[in-house]
């Protein structure tokens, strides 16, 4: 694994852990769909589906500048990607469930010092 796949997965496991600890149940990580693409984190929160997209971002790139925002990550396209991944979990999944689906985005923002932040935004799509 490179150094941007571990800082990737080092994310996805605060990701899932804030999500746990929210409460949520997480049934599924790096899940994919063929070529379509892959959801990051797949919960349960109550009765609903979560598909949550990590973004983990440096505090600082490689010539000091500051990186984008996590949060800036979801683009409409980005959006549309993630509810056709949403629809096709739930098909191969048995159904809607009662609560329905939601898409969640989970930014991590690792500081060149001191903690990562770690930011949970519910439906975002």
């Amino acid at each position: 694994m490179n150094a941007r796949g571990a800082m990737g997965k080092y994310g996805e496991d605060l990701a899932a852990r804030r999500l746990t600890d929210a409460g949520m149940t997480v049934l599924a990580r790096n899940w994919r769909a063929g070529r379509s693409g892959e959801i990051d984190i797949v919960a349960r929160d109550g009765e609903a589906i979560v598909v949550c997209e990590v973004k983990t971002r440096r505090g600082r790139g490689r010539e000091g500048a500051a990186f984008e925002h996590p949060m800036a990550a979801i683009t409409p396209i980005k959006a549309r990607r993630l509810r056709d991944l949403a629809e096709r979990w739930v098909q191969e999944h048995g159904g809607a469930p009662p609560g329905g689906v939601r898409i969640d985005l989970v930014g991590v923002l690792l500081p060149e010092r001191g903690a990562p932040r770690v930011e949970h935004v519910r439906g975002v799509s």
